[in-house]
């Protein structure tokens, strides 16, 4: 929901939506009230190239990830190191998971979709005029970075915060943590978007996933600057 508002707001905002809240919604299905499948951003971007306006019809497709993923990465960082101060573990969980699903998204779009048949980066690079390798490398290094920090530093203390004796929940979070970003997220190009993101989404789910999942579960926690101040005092 957080990325295709951030979607729709954008074309609001570069006044090609009338309403910002008018999403499409989908249809009442398990599936969708779940996982959220048929929901759309409702952007005709059409009349905006035909306008002769595509850097602006770039800038609301690849808002959805960039502002929206973004936002919601950042903030549930920040938000989950404010649930640690105050040790509330309902919280702390509640931000983690919005962190999963920031950085799954990263994934899900570079590289998994940059170089789809159609989508929102198919659009992206349509209105930028660029090839699909600079988007790959213009967002893919800060996405990797963060992607990279939330498993190596965010992902081992999370574990160790909310279930601090609990070896097998921790285990769980760290199966279903991976299970979320690689294959859910990082699988979603299997089908329908063209060769090359079915291939990335089978490297994910099938490489990926297992060797960071492993990875994870020999890790040792890291503890935040934060946590270090907490055990002191």
């Amino acid at each position: 929901m957080v990325h295709e508002y951030a979607h729709s707001f954008t074309a609001w905002l570069l006044h090609f939506k009338a309403n910002p809240l008018a999403l499409d919604y989908g249809h009442i299905t398990l599936d969708n009230i779940l996982f959220q499948e048929d929901i759309d951003e409702n952007v005709d971007y059409g009349p905006i190239f035909a306008a002769g306006h595509g850097y602006l019809a770039a800038l609301i497709a690849v808002a959805g990830v960039l502002i929206g993923n973004g936002l919601s990465y950042l903030l549930s960082r920040l938000l989950y190191a404010r649930a640690q101060m105050k040790e509330s573990r309902v919280w702390a969980m509640f931000f983690f998971w919005i962190c999963v699903m920031s950085v799954g998204n990263f994934l899900s779009y570079v590289p998994v979709h940059t170089f789809a048949t159609h989508a929102d980066l198919a659009t992206t690079v349509q209105g930028f005029g660029v090839s699909a390798w600079m988007i790959a490398v213009v967002l893919g290094v800060p996405f990797a970075i963060a992607i990279w920090h939330f498993l190596t530093r965010m992902l081992p203390d999370a574990k160790v915060f909310l279930f601090q004796q609990e070896p097998v929940s921790q285990g769980v979070l760290i199966l279903l943590t991976t299970d979320l970003i690689f294959v859910f997220f990082g699988g979603s190009g299997i089908r329908n978007y063209g060769s090359a993101s079915h291939w990335l989404s089978a490297f994910s789910k099938y490489v990926l996933s297992p060797v960071i999942t492993v990875f994870s579960l020999q890790q040792s926690a890291h503890r935040w600057p934060i946590r270090e101040r907490l055990y002191r005092s």
